[in-house]
Parts: C-alpha cells; structure tokens; sequence
C-alpha cells in the first residue's frame, strides 16, 4: 500500500465540539507553533454494550470513558446519561428491565447497577466478578462474567436474596439475550461458540460452533440468530436456529465490533470496542454510520519515513488515512490491526514496535499488519523508542527501568531504579531521555548507565522527543508543552491548553485492572517528530493527533 502523508486541518479560532470540550470553547494556544488536527475528534470514547431504551434511543455503554450515553437513532445526536464521574466506573453492558430502569454492568469493579427512570442509582449486586453480558427477561435480570470457569446468574434487584447460579464454567461471556424460544442465549468468546439454557436452569446446550472470536449472541426481528464476532474482519454468523440450521456469514469491514441492537425495522446498530462509532445495517445489506468511528486515545505516536502517522490506540494499531479529517471511514483513520493494549509505538522502517499494556512487546509490518510477539512478562511497558541498531527501547512503567528488546526477545537493562518511568527518547549522540511521571522530572541515561537529572519541576511529564538540539516533553497536569534546549538547559512552554488527560473538572480514581482482561488504559500523551520536523501529539482528551510546525 502506497504511503499517504495526511493533510492537517487547522484549529479555528472556534474550536469544533468534542468529548473533552462539549461547548466548543477549547483550543490549544502557541505563538510559536501552529497547531493543527490530522482527524476529527471522536464523538464516542468507545462503544460497547448497545440496547434502545423506552425513549427510543440507543444507549452506548463506554468502557473506556467511564459513562453510558443516549445517541438519537435519526439525528445521531448523543447525550450523556451516566457521567464520567459518577458511581459507575467501567460501564460494558446494559439492559432496560420491564420499569424502565437501566442495569449496568460494571466490569473491573465487579458491580451490577440500577438506574431508575428518575436517575437514582441502586447497586444491585457486587458478587459478581468482571460482569459483562446483561440481559433482562421481564422483570428478571441475568448477567455472566467475562472470564474462563465463569458463570451465567440470575440478580434479584429487590435485594430478596443472593446472586442465583444458572450456568457454570463458561469460557469468557458476554452479550446474551432471550431467544423466541424463551431460552437464554450467550457466546463463549474463548471457544468460538453459541450457548443456551433455560432462564430456570438446566443442561446448557451449544447451539453453534466456529464462530470465532464470538462476542455477542443477538436475534433479529424474524428470529434469526446473529453471532457477533470481534477482530478485524467484523464477522456476523446468521443461523436459522429455528428452521433448517443454514448458516451465511457476513464480514461488515467493521474493526473490533463489541456489541449489537435491532430496531424495530429490524436495522442493525452495531458498536466497536476498537474504534467507538455506531454502524447501522440495514436488511437489505446497506451500511450507514449513525457515529463515526475515530480514536479511542490515541496513547503512542509515530510516523514512517513516508511522513505516514500511525497511532496505538489501545485496542488497535491505527493508520491516519490521507485527505484530513474527511478521510477514511474511521474517522480519518485506518485499522492497521487489532491488539489489547497497544500503548507505545515508534516506527523502525517499515516496521511498528509496539509496547502492551499486557506486558508484550509486538513488532507490526506496516504491509500488511502482521504482529510478532516479541517479548512478554513486562511490568507494564510504556514509551518506545528506537535506539542503537533499530532495536525497540522500552520505558518498562512497573519494573523502574529502561530495556532494550533484541530481535531474540532477550531484555538488555539501560536504566533501572527509576521510580515512574513513562516515555523515552534519544538524541543524536545516542544519549537516552526518560520522564518520570510522579517525580516530575526528565532523567538523562549516560554511558554505562549512570542517570542524572535533565530537568525538574515537572507537572506529570510523559510523552517525550528529542528534535535537533531540543527536547520535548508533554507536561500532562499542566495540559502544556515543554521544551528544553539540550545546551543550555533553558526552558519554555511552547504551547498550552492542550487536550490531554480527562475533561476540565473531571476528577475520579480508575478501577484495579482484571488479571487476563485488558482495562482502562494508563494515561499517556505522546511526542513523536515527523519527517518534516513537525512534532506529534497524541490529543487522547479529545480523540485526535495534533501536528504542530513552526510558524
């Protein structure tokens, strides 16, 4: 595929709406750089569990941001219901029971909610581990967990008494619903299958084999069973369960699909873990988007010799696709591949290193999005730099330390006893840079690997470059820019107001992240130098890659 560099759109003076500035009234400031967008911010942070309310809408759980929102089927107007700093942490799945009231599964925590008509909050359950696919029969509400051995529970809202058992061992669950049938069906995402079993209990039954990557069990209008796959094909499996078993799969293009909900038209509202956005599909087989895609972040940023931006959005590697924020139906963006945590990145070549959240390290071909696992057990790796023979530098955020990755996986230490370390950078001497995100500081790594102080005083400091005889780096509490002259010292901001980290006013402590389930990502602006010079910015607050040049 033939590199395309991305056209910049530049930011008006009248900023455009987003998630991190709903008003529009938000915009970087720098006098000496020019701050413009590569793609248009994305309206939802995230797109999970879907299902339509009493009012007519389409509510959208966002595990990700932390809130459940409202998105109007005809308009795609989209209003927050459950807040970003509300009781619920890490909404996955809901469900509208026969009232009214919207139930909440609430992953990380290992809570069940109750939201009423008139907005009150009810903790239903808080016995459940990682709850994900929710479902309500009546007045009767089934949930099951997201993990190997998991199990499928009927909840009593009432409080009349503990969580009952349905179903036992299953392998990873999610979105289920009743069928015609009155029987309850649900996938196992591990084995690639569809399940059933009365709502009283039973001798579950498996409905369907090789669906891979099953993530969701939904019946359309006519009783057709629809297997919901993830992944980058966005596969759905239509089976007549009912009638003769036929099968017909269908691959929708749709990267990392999470979840999905049929109107009354039978339409089909389908979500995205990778990359948020509402997809609709109508019968005949016609897609339209109801929200656009973009990026859930982005965390790391880098770009190919080529000038081609690529960003790790957490659950993707994404492409910024040429012609600007009106390119591509991503939101401008391009899936290059589908991975759980991609946080760091730089690109080598044709090649991407990647750091995980997950602990891996992954190289990615650019040609065709091909990942090789190239170390593992890290303790929760970072930034990525490329440094001496092209070889992945990592900022190893749990471990304290720096390392190198050789091609065998093998770990060289370059800095250890480090308390924070977030990104790292080198300059043309081969000298490395880390920031130390609680310390506040910029720790320079000198030959042998003796560390000293480069600069201090820092607000949070994470993403960080070294361009000609500057460094760079992102001042995250400060939501500013800081650059250094590498000579001397000397010290300026170079821009502020920039959209990184939560929302103005948002103020809330993130949920413990489930052992062999990937959570909420770990803050991280990144920096990366284009070719041209211009620097990189990962704008994670509002969705987009800020490109700044000189003026």
């Amino acid at each position: 595929m033939r590199a395309t560099a991305v056209r910049a759109v530049p930011l008006s003076a009248r900023s455009v709406p987003s998630r991190f500035d709903p008003a529009g009234r938000h915009r970087p400031r720098s006098r000496r750089w020019r701050v413009e967008r590569l793609n248009r911010p994305n309206p939802l942070w995230g797109s999970n569990g879907v299902a339509f309310g009493p009012d007519g809408r389409l509510y959208v759980a966002q595990f990700l941001a932390g809130q459940i929102s409202a998105v109007d089927p005809a308009s795609g107007e989209i209003t927050p219901v459950v807040p970003l700093d509300g009781p619920v942490q890490a909404p996955d799945d809901v469900a509208f029971g026969a009232d009214g009231s919207l139930y909440i599964a609430d992953l990380p925590p290992g809570r069940v909610w109750r939201r009423t008509p008139d907005g009150a909050y009810h903790l239903v359950s808080d016995e459940v581990t990682v709850p994900n696919g929710i479902t309500c029969v009546g007045d009767r509400l089934f949930v099951n967990e997201m993990r190997v051995g998991g199990r499928l529970l009927e909840l009593f809202p009432d409080g009349s008494r503990g969580p009952r058992v349905v179903a036992e061992g299953l392998a990873m669950g999610n979105a289920m619903q009743q069928g015609p049938d009155g029987l309850l069906y649900y996938p196992q995402i591990v084995t690639g299958e569809l399940w059933r079993i009365p709502p009283d209990g039973g001798v579950p039954e498996r409905v369907a084999a090789d669906v891979p990557g099953a993530v969701g069990a939904r019946f359309d209008r006519d009783g057709m069973l629809v297997g919901v796959s993830g992944g980058m094909g966005g596969v759905l499996t239509r089976i007549d369960v009912f009638g003769d078993g036929a099968r017909r799969t269908v691959t929708t293009g749709i990267h990392g699909i999470d979840n999905a909900a049929f109107d009354m038209a039978n339409r089909m509202y389908v979500s995205s873990y990778a990359g948020g956005g509402i997809t609709v599909l109508a019968p005949d087989g016609g897609a339209s988007v109801l929200v656009p895609q973009g990026l859930n972040g982005p965390f790391g940023v880098t770009a190919d010799a080529a000038g081609t931006v690529y960003a790790a959005d957490h659950y993707r590697v994404g492409r910024l696709a040429g012609g600007g924020v009106d390119g591509g139906v991503d939101g401008g963006v391009d899936t290059l591949a589908v991975m759980n945590g991609a946080h760091g990145i730089a690109s080598a070549g044709r090649l991407l290193h990647l750091a995980s959240e997950t602990g891996e390290v992954h190289t990615c071909d650019t040609r065709g999005g091909a990942l090789e696992l190239r170390a593992s057990g890290l303790a929760l790796p970072t930034g990525v730099a490329v440094g001496a023979g092209g070889v992945p530098v990592v900022a190893e955020t749990g471990a304290g330390r720096v390392v190198a990755v050789d091609a065998a996986g093998g770990l060289t230490v370059l800095a250890a006893g480090l308390g924070h370390p977030v990104d790292v950078a080198f300059d043309d001497e081969g000298r490395g840079y880390v920031s130390e995100g609680r310390r506040g500081t910029v720790l320079r790594i000198e030959s042998g690997g003796a560390v000293t102080v480069f600069a201090s005083g820092l607000d949070t400091p994470q993403g960080l470059v070294v361009r000609g005889g500057e460094v760079f780096v992102v001042e995250a509490g400060a939501r500013r820019l800081t650059g250094f002259c590498l000579e001397t010292g000397r010290r300026r901001v170079e821009a502020e107001a920039l959209p990184v980290g939560l929302p103005p006013g948002i103020d809330r402590v993130e949920p413990d992240p489930v052992p062999g389930v990937p959570g909420r990502p770990r803050p991280f602006a990144a920096l990366a130098v284009a070719p041209d010079g211009a620097l990189l910015l990962s704008a994670n607050g509002e969705g987009t890659v800020l490109r700044l040049t000189l003026r």
